[in-house]
């Protein structure tokens, strides 16, 4: 997943509102009341409460509060009465199969609530690509049927596999798939297999994948927030707040921050943390040229990436997409994140 597999995770945050709903926006042609509906977390609890003390006690709906859900419009659905659609098909290996029709009584206790927020987040983060350009002015970036299993006897480990271009979600501690940063980080390794077949075949591209399923996991979040007017009271460069509470000791809980400081220099080996290098490269183009701009430059450039990319040639490529699609100075604030980050050849 996001911690423990190889392969397998500012313009402005969005904005504090009383209200833990607001109104659905809906897809083309469609209305927001037309649409199915279903109760999801909004990103994830600790993020939509600030609450860091709280606690997963083996699925109990008890423990966390009833304004840290929100109900939503389930879009792209096709007619199978199933979590199935035009961008994510989710089915449950050991569970009971999620009801489109009971999708708004599920809770946490449900493990068909997991099955939901699968579906949602997927077609969220492939909307926010589509929104970016990508599947229209772009190429697309992973617009397909997103296949998504859910193993209620599964470890506590979540991954991509690309034997089956397959998203997999596990159990324990909190549940992988209760938090939405969590679901999109995985859903960023497929955008990556998707756009360069077999990507993250060196110990640095692995690291650039772990780095931008992160990146995206943050970005689609915030961009939820925004658009739907959910709360966001932790810091936006903390991933994965709620399912890291049941391993990390201390608060704010994080699966991994955004904001570090490591270079190139402080390379361990291991994925995930030399992720942190690229990702903090990432979210400072980001605080540099605006969500919008920044991603449609990261996203693309990663089509020009070999699967066992370096750092240097990754940083390089994304340098040269930046100059082909905005300029000079846009270019310059992509190089200027690189060498921050103490590339070597950038």
């Amino acid at each position: 997943m996001t911690r423990r597999t190889s392969r397998a995770l500012v313009a402005a945050a969005a904005v504090t509102v009383a209200s833990a709903t607001a109104a659905l926006l809906p897809s083309a042609g469609a209305s927001a009341a037309a649409a199915p509906q279903a109760r999801v977390f909004m990103v994830n609890p600790v993020q939509s409460s600030g609450d860091q003390s709280l606690a997963d006690h083996k699925d109990a709906a008890s423990d966390v509060p009833a304004s840290a859900y929100a109900t939503v419009a389930l879009r792209n659905l096709d007619a199978s009465g199933a979590l199935s659609g035009r961008w994510a098909a989710v089915r449950s290996e050991t569970g009971k199969p999620a009801k489109v029709a009971d999708a708004t009584s599920y809770d946490r206790h449900d493990d068909e609530f997991e099955q939901v927020m699968a579906y949602f987040w997927v077609n969220e983060a492939q909307e926010y690509l589509q929104g970016l350009g990508f599947g229209t002015e772009l190429r697309g970036a992973n617009d397909r049927v997103q296949p998504v299993r859910l193993n209620q006897w599964g470890s506590d480990n979540s991954f991509f596999t690309d034997k089956k271009d397959e998203i997999r979600f596990g159990k324990g501690g909190v549940d992988d798939a209760e938090d939405a940063e969590v679901i999109v980080h995985e859903y960023g390794h497929a955008v990556h297999e998707a756009q360069v077949p077999g990507f993250g075949g060196s110990a640095e591209a692995g690291a650039i994948g772990e780095a931008f399923g992160d990146y995206l996991g943050m970005e689609v979040g915030a961009a939820a927030d925004a658009k739907y007017g959910w709360p966001m009271k932790t810091e936006l460069a903390c991933v994965g707040d709620w399912d890291s509470t049941g391993y990390t000791a201390t608060a704010p809980h994080c699966l991994r921050r955004l904001d570090g400081t490591k270079t190139y220099a402080d390379r361990v080996g291991e994925v995930h943390a030399d992720g942190e290098i690229w990702s903090r490269a990432l979210f400072d183009i980001r605080n540099e040229l605006g969500a919008r701009t920044a991603d449609r430059i990261i996203v693309n450039a990663q089509f020009g990436f070999a699967p066992d990319t370096s750092f240097k040639d990754a940083a390089l490529t994304t340098v040269a997409t930046a100059q082909k699609m905005y300029g000079t100075q846009a270019a310059a604030a992509v190089r200027d994140a690189f060498r921050a980050r103490a590339i070597p050849g950038v």
